[in-house]
């Protein structure tokens, strides 16, 4: 059965349709347990504001931890082209949304993506499809880097890739240390990005404005 067997759909006053995909045993499973959890948090999960909570919960965890599901590589190969392109592509700016896997609570931020074609170029779209199979699983933030990194190298085998991610995680806003002004930043090269003057180009590009 695939996770994604049963399709829900809602339209808004404004015309938008909202279209949620997923597998209605796991989201029982899954709402069962939480609404175990809610008499131990001291709440009633009788009372009406909550009534449909486990359910919900349930189906924003599967939207959440779709990527399980995705194949990042499969997503570069559908959109690969032949191009005699041999100069940095920056694609920066892209949003992220994960979930850290020690505490469950969310991580977002942006990502900047480059790399030095060698032969073939990707549609530009894939790289932040990419970015989401990844992030939409439970993660680090510095696994969530290298991951990235590793799918574009091995599938693309471009000249260099480099990888640079901006996060605020919640599970230090909200608990611990809690300091809601942090930014994590981790990064992660290959090739040409390795060294110095490639590396300071990219940086300058994924900072500079076009304004």
């Amino acid at each position: 059965m695939n996770k994604f067997d049963h399709l829900d759909e809602e339209e808004t006053l404004n015309g938008y349709t909202k279209i949620d995909r997923y597998n209605q045993d796991k989201i029982d499973d899954i709402a069962r347990h939480y609404a175990a959890i809610l008499p131990q948090l001291g709440e009633d999960p009788s009372r009406e504001g909550l009534l449909k909570t486990p359910e919900r919960v349930a189906k924003a965890l599967q939207f959440l931890t779709q990527g399980y599901d995705m194949d990042p590589a499969t997503i570069l190969k559908s959109a690969m082209f032949k191009e005699d392109y041999s100069q940095m592509v920056v694609v920066k700016d892209i949003e992220i949304f994960s979930m850290c896997e020690h505490h469950m609570l969310p991580f977002f931020g942006k990502a900047h993506i480059a790399y030095i074609p060698n032969g073939h170029i990707v549609g530009l779209s894939k790289l932040p499809r990419v970015v989401d199979a990844f992030a939409r699983r439970l993660q680090v933030q510095e696994r969530l880097t290298n991951e990235i990194r590793d799918c574009i190298q091995e599938t693309l085998n471009p000249v260099g890739v480099a990888v640079v991610i901006e996060c605020k995680h919640l599970c230090m806003a909200m608990r611990g240390v809690q300091k809601q002004n942090s930014v994590t930043t981790t990064s992660a090269f290959t090739g040409e990005f390795e060294e110095d003057k490639t590396r300071a180009e990219f940086l300058r590009l994924i900072t500079a404005s076009l304004d």
